[in-house]
């Protein structure tokens, strides 16, 4: 995938240089694309306050949720090359969008720069305690013999790909229930209005500690370590790579901040994801893995970005 290219170094000329060496000689502005109080401020708090204590300037958090991430992600794009409006954003803002929408006042191949990436945790797939099914393939046997309804928190998220791959996988025909969020989605599902339903640990957790659902399987291609005895979708032999993507949340900047900056910030990321602090808000969201570095998120743009296009397109949803 070209977005990959996003992720390259670029050139440093001799302005560009002086800018690098002067930064940050005043505040930074972090954009996120998540309202306040949400998961994806949460993290991007708390990595900004780590940044802020290394480099001697504030980092002052904006949020600007709505459109999917499009207006935080537009508003960057548009801002001065210099290292001191930077975007907080995610998975869907950034690949997803550009099925679901017709077209975007952002490229996301060639208006930013691609400088870290944390993994958003394992999505588990959980079935409720009324449904005889302990792996996928006695889910997926009951599943053929039944009418099923599995929450989707939302029309093209990962829930819904998961639903639509193994209707897919099974021969299934599995009726996605949307909602707009988790909080709701799990609500039904603890009341038994729906069999089954996937999302982050976190959100499920009031009913996998309940044992009102049983986690049967997680995606990616590591178990989780906070479900140690659920084994991956690919250990139970369903190969599809939409089980092996993983979503993220991630630090970008519009293209051409000068590179000496870029692989700062890269570096402070990384190393914040080492912290106590971040640590500790890791194993409360059930999340395996920290920050990675500019390179690493070219990686993951290139091998895993055409899949999640693929997967979202076979959805079929109208595009906005």
């Amino acid at each position: 995938m070209a977005i990959a290219g996003a992720a390259a170094i670029v050139p440093i000329l001799p302005g560009a240089m002086a800018r690098a060496q002067a930064w940050p000689a005043k505040p930074v502005r972090l954009v996120v694309s998540a309202p306040a109080g949400g998961l994806t401020d949460v993290f991007a708090r708390a990595y900004a306050e780590h940044i802020a204590q290394k480099i001697g300037q504030p980092v002052v958090v904006e949020n600007k949720a709505g459109a999917s991430g499009i207006i935080a992600a537009e508003m960057v794009s548009k801002s001065p090359a210099d290292g001191y409006t930077l975007l907080f954003t995610i998975t869907t803002t950034m690949v997803m969008n550009r099925v679901l929408f017709k077209s975007l006042p952002y490229d996301p191949e060639k208006d930013f720069v691609y400088i870290a990436f944390a993994e958003a945790g394992h999505l588990p797939f959980v079935v409720h305690r009324s449904v005889p099914a302990t792996n996928i393939k006695e889910f997926a046997a009951w599943a053929r013999n039944n009418k099923v309804s599995v929450g989707s928190y939302s029309l093209g998220s990962y829930g819904h790909i998961v639903i639509a791959e193994l209707n897919k996988a099974f021969g299934l025909n599995m009726e996605a229930v949307h909602y707009r969020g988790e909080a709701p989605m799990w609500q039904d599902f603890a009341s038994g209005a729906l069999h089954a339903a996937s999302g982050s640990y976190q959100a499920a957790a009031s009913v996998l500690a309940s044992g009102t659902g049983r986690a049967i399987a997680v995606p990616q291609k590591t178990r989780m370590k906070k479900l140690p005895d659920v084994a991956t979708f690919l250990e139970q032999g369903v190969t599809a790579k939409a089980f092996q993507i993983r979503g993220w949340a991630g630090l970008l900047g519009p293209a051409g901040i000068p590179d000496e900056i870029v692989e700062r910030l890269s570096a402070l990321m990384v190393e914040a994801g080492q912290t106590p602090r971040i640590r500790e808000m890791l194993d409360t969201f059930g999340i395996d893995n920290a920050a990675s570095g500019r390179q690493a998120f070219a990686r993951i743009l290139k091998d895993e970005s055409p899949v999640w296009i693929d997967v979202v397109k076979q959805l079929g949803i109208t595009p906005q």
